[in-house]
């Protein structure tokens, strides 16, 4: 299993919640509603060209708009490589945390 960022799950993540939506503007806006940090776009953009590199993602363009000047949004999907990339994070965090919780709720109460 090859492990991804924290930073690439979360883009992920959030590609998958945005379904058709997924473009740049949109998936800065749900990384901020979520985690609520601000992405420098350049940051957004070298994650996600990882992401099309890695072959979790790939990318479409939309019809250009007047609103965009004639310029088309690029959007994002995932790949099943990055469904399964998901899938192997989530697992992977379930197994770190495993028996986590009984553990933080006696702290809690014994403090």
């Amino acid at each position: 299993m090859k492990e991804i960022t924290v930073l690439e799950e979360i883009l992920l993540t959030t590609i998958f919640r945005l379904g058709e939506d997924a473009y740049g503007v949109s998936i800065r806006q749900k990384v901020s509603e979520i985690t609520k940090k601000e992405i420098i776009y350049g940051t957004l953009y070298n994650t996600l060209d990882q992401l099309l590199r890695k072959g979790y993602v790939r990318k479409r363009q939309g019809k250009p708009t007047p609103q965009r000047g004639g310029r088309s949004k690029i959007f994002y999907n995932l790949t099943v490589k990055g469904i399964k990339a998901l899938q192997d994070a989530r697992d992977l965090h379930q197994k770190i945390w495993d028996g986590i919780p009984d553990l933080i709720t006696d702290k809690v109460r014994s403090s």
